[in-house]
């Protein structure tokens, strides 16, 4: 039996507060684990990751729980790879770079 993936992206869309060094400490704390989790800028406080199925989108959404700030607002959207594909810039032009493809995912 072949095993089908479904390619999802994970974005995480956050608002900390930064008015304290302590705050200023837990938001970038808060954003290197994301990046070392693999996740990618796709504007200020938005990342998104490329994830092989919707099961493993569910697990890093997970992690991600373990680590959050003690304050602020972070949430996240599990979105398929086709919807991801559709979206539309309304200013600015799309970067054509790994921040827009699945090259990253390799299924083994």
């Amino acid at each position: 039996m072949e095993m089908r993936y479904r390619v999802m992206r994970l974005i995480v869309m956050f608002d900390l507060p930064v008015e304290t060094s302590e705050e200023k400490r837990n938001y970038r704390k808060f954003r290197k684990e994301l990046i070392n989790e693999g996740f990618l800028m796709i504007q200020y406080s938005v990342y998104a990751k490329v994830c092989v199925s919707r099961q493993s989108a569910t697990f890093t959404e997970n992690r991600i729980s373990t680590y959050l700030p003690s304050k602020g607002l972070v949430q996240t959207l599990m979105v398929t790879e086709k919807q991801y594909n559709s979206m539309n810039f309304l200013i600015g032009e799309k970067k054509d770079d790994v921040r827009n493809t699945s090259d990253r995912t390799v299924i083994i």
